[in-house]
């Protein structure tokens, strides 16, 4: 128990040293360079001691002791640009609407640890530990340039969000039937800073709000079922994994705050979501060539801190294709899960008594500037050799081509416009008209992704 304590130090003291940035919203799409070269799946297709995270049933296929070292190094190319700003600054000069320019994101690579370990007690019980990085996203615009007319709006956002999780599985099998629980401990860490000014009169008013790092453990667990056809070589199974609920103190509420965001209710809660999900694979003939299909559904809408920022229940679909020779194999996959952060009706809508529409805008430019997990679709190519009966090595890419969302941030322009007009001394009526004749803005991210994973295993 000791030294399994002292991985888990080790593993997230590593995970605190890297921004992941995930691929399902901000859950990886597999664990284990295995399921990861299949698409992510892993619900009924079984790859021994790196089952446990996906299906704990499937740790039944160990055959005596095993274990797992691997490591994913993620590679995001995230750009944005938002014009709500400059806008609202020309306003002041009768222009018009401005120009976005876009800015990369500094956070471009990710470095994410996985240790895994199962041994088969006998015929019917297997028992493992997993402590691997799950889930998190991050972006730097901290280095951009501040003030018009070369910022590209982001108010120098600057977000880390890191998961990482705990697990003990343990399966029971009996005449082709698996059962598997696996308790799980999740550690993360959440630290947001961005530069804000309430009045785009006074440009020198602009100061730097820095949240400090939070973190927070949560206690949940994992679930699974399958049922294995070993004559005909078809596997189904399915998986349900436990909310888990977690807070970071001082950190989406202050930040919230400094832009007069009140509709977050969640305060500093950010939970992660729980899911559900059935799988099947088939080897054909029992020839070695194996085709696996996943379904999962991801509840981001159930889930405090995501429902309040818009984000929906996320289905997820995952093909992987295997061939396994004696020594070697080839693997590749697909996963498509279409963007879950809904775009809230930002549009210009001053009244008498105010930009009803703010908020919305605020909340879309929070999560196209500090959260974009927009990406869809992923391709995935790999392989294992095995170097003994005892040693063997896999690797996996994933690429993730890019997409672009464009949210609209025109209400935020507005308020910017607004809130200077009374700073400088217009009267409400004044302020409201100058507000009223803003031009539009919008939150413009693109976001495209790499990923490589090398796993060493070792049996005994």
């Amino acid at each position: 128990m000791k030294r399994t304590i002292k991985l888990a130090v080790v593993a997230a003291m590593a995970l605190g040293t890297t921004s992941a940035f995930a691929t399902n919203g901000d859950v990886m799409i597999g664990q284990g360079a295995k399921s990861r070269s299949m698409g992510g799946v892993g619900i009924a297709k079984s790859f021994g001691a790196e089952s446990a995270l996906a299906n704990p049933a499937m740790i039944t296929a160990t055959e005596s002791m095993e274990m797992t070292i691997a490591a994913t190094v993620f590679m995001p190319s995230v750009s944005y640009g938002s014009n709500a700003q400059s806008t609202a600054g020309a306003a002041f000069v009768g222009a018009g609407t401005q120009q976005i320019n876009m800015a990369d994101s500094a956070s471009d690579l990710s470095v994410i640890p996985e240790i895994y370990f199962a041994q088969r007690i006998n015929e019917s019980w297997t028992y493992g530990i997993a402590i691997a990085g799950t889930a998190g996203m991050g972006v730097d615009y901290s280095g951009t340039d501040f003030g018009m007319p070369t910022d590209n709006g982001s108010f120098q956002m600057k977000t880390a969000l890191q998961l990482l999780k705990v697990a003990i599985p343990v399966s029971y099998e009996i005449a082709g039937v698996t059962l598997g629980v696996a308790p799980v401990l999740q550690y993360g860490t959440l630290e947001m800073s961005h530069q804000f000014n309430n009045n785009p009169a006074n440009p020198s008013s602009f100061a730097l709000h820095e949240s400090p790092k939070s973190s927070d453990t949560s206690i949940g667990f994992e679930a699974g079922a399958a049922y294995n056809a070993k004559e005909i070589g078809l596997t189904v199974g399915a998986v349900y994994k436990s909310k888990l609920a977690m807070e970071y103190k001082d950190t989406i509420s202050a930040s919230m705050a400094k832009f007069g965001v009140t509709s977050v209710t969640s305060g500093d809660k950010l939970d992660q979501p729980a899911e559900f999900g059935v799988g099947i694979s088939y080897d054909v003939m029992n020839s070695g060539h194996t085709i696996a299909f996943d379904y999962k559904n991801i509840a981001w809408g159930d889930a405090a801190g995501y429902k309040e920022f818009g984000w929906e229940n996320q289905n997820v679909f995952a093909l992987g294709y295997e061939f396994a020779a004696k020594t070697w194999a080839l693997r590749a996959g697909y996963n498509y899960a279409k963007n879950p952060i809904k775009e809230l009706d930002g549009s210009k809508s001053v009244t008498p008594t105010g930009i009803t529409n703010y908020e919305n805008a605020a909340v879309n430019f929070f999560n196209m500037a500090g959260f974009p997990g927009i990406v869809e679709q992923h391709f995935t190519l790999g392989g294992g050799y095995a170097f003994t009966e005892m040693f063997s090595m896999d690797a996996a890419v994933i690429y993730a081509p890019e997409v672009s969302a464009s949210y609209d941030t025109s209400a935020m322009t507005e308020a910017f416009v607004y809130q200077g007009a009374i700073a400088s001394g217009m009267t409400p009526a004044q302020a409201g008209g100058a507000a009223a004749g803003a031009g539009t803005s919008s939150a413009d991210v693109t976001h495209s992704q790499m990923g490589i994973t090398v796993a060493a295993t070792f049996k005994f």
